[in-house]
């Protein structure tokens, strides 16, 4: 292997489609392990477009993601909250809901939580 790589998300290792067609799921295989652009569309909310597909109560996975583009509401099982925004870094614990602001879809990359995002336990 060299020691640079080029790769995008149009063509990735990888793609998770999320329920209702609310967005998807891109994934790149690198050798730091997986990384992750998702892109929700307006609508999407984990609660309803991913826990069907997780089989959990709320969001199992530790994000460490940045916000390209759009708006999301992050509300921790206790009840602690944020809004996110483009231009925003986020650090997420387990156990969290999220869903789209707004009518512009919500562009998030993660280099820690998405490698089981939206994968069924069965898989």
């Amino acid at each position: 292997m060299t020691g640079i790589v080029r790769r995008g998300f149009d063509s990735a290792d990888e793609t998770r489609r999320f329920e209702d067609g609310k967005g998807r799921l891109d994934l790149l295989d690198t050798d730091h392990g997986q990384i992750g652009r998702a892109v929700f569309e307006p609508g999407w909310q984990w609660s309803q477009h991913i826990k069907p597909i997780a089989g959990t109560d709320s969001c199992e996975a530790a994000h460490v993601a940045y916000i390209i583009s759009g708006r999301m509401k992050i509300v921790m099982d206790d009840g602690d909250s944020i809004e996110a925004q483009s231009g925003d870094f986020i650090q997420i614990d387990p156990g969290h809901d999220a869903w789209v602001l707004g009518d512009e879809q919500c562009v998030v990359l993660d280099w820690q939580g998405y490698g089981d995002f939206a994968k069924s336990p069965d898989a």
